[in-house]
């Protein structure tokens, strides 16, 4: 039986003015209004148990800033009361990569409940006795986990069905099979003195679409050598050797 439940985002944020953000508009922002996807955006400080609803205090051990309690946000998220079969995500710049593959299985799901940090951290126990999985958007720190959160929902967002127009858009695209997209064209045919390649005019399907993976296979090696090293090898040429995908732009 098919679950008529639509996907659901739950944000758990000390500015949830922040939401939806972008994602009120644009592809996201029509399947927010037609009721494709649901998004809740709970205040912290909402669970704050003093007359100054703090949420934060002074490291353990001393050190710079500020970090947000164990008891407020585990307050927070139990009453969110979200249920065992929704992802608990806590946006942190020490969290694993957020890859497509986690992107595709999250939109499978029925929507993860996001907490976004604020300040220098979480308390190490609430991440741990509420089971977050803490999820990195890059090797970078933003000023909190809203933006990042903001990203990760938008990429879900897409793949649901009903959101894009064509099937196609979501499966010939960067890391739809670990590959950077390749190079897109459209009018004007000469553009400052560089024609499209003939090739994406000859209306051969077969030769666009090799054309098309070759792109694609030269930019990941030559910009993401991490992606092309995870790509199974081809099969020997008769000379034994493998083959190189060369950067062409013509045909």
């Amino acid at each position: 039986m098919i679950d008529p439940s639509p996907w659901r985002a739950t944000v758990l944020t000390l500015f949830p003015e922040m939401f939806p953000g972008p994602l009120g508009v644009s592809l996201a922002g029509r399947a927010l209004a037609t009721g494709i996807w649901q998004l809740e955006a709970r205040d912290i400080r909402a669970s704050a148990t003093d007359r100054h609803r703090s949420v934060d205090d002074t490291p353990a051990g001393g050190g710079p800033g500020m970090v947000l309690r164990a008891d407020v946000l585990a307050a927070a998220i139990d009453a969110a009361e979200t249920g065992p079969e929704r992802p608990r995500l806590l946006m942190s710049p020490r969290g694993r990569p957020l890859t497509q593959a986690r992107v595709e299985e999250l939109a499978r799901g029925p929507g993860p409940l996001i907490v976004c940090g604020r300040f220098e951290g979480v308390d190490q126990r609430v991440i741990d006795g509420r089971g977050l999985e803490e999820v990195s958007i890059g090797d970078y720190v933003l000023s909190g986990g809203e933006i990042a959160a903001l990203a990760l929902i938008d990429a879900c967002v897409r793949l649901l069905p009903g959101v894009m127009g064509k099937e196609a858009s979501g499966t010939e695209e960067s890391f739809s099979e670990g590959l950077l997209e390749y190079p897109q064209y459209t009018r004007p045919q000469l553009f400052e003195g560089v024609p499209i390649p003939e090739i994406l005019t000859s209306g051969d399907h077969a030769k666009v679409a090799a054309w098309r993976r070759a792109q694609a296979e030269a930019l990941t090696a030559a910009r993401r050598p991490d992606l092309w090293a995870q790509i199974p090898p081809k099969p020997a040429n008769r000379a034994g050797r493998q083959k190189t995908p060369k950067n062409k732009t013509d045909g």
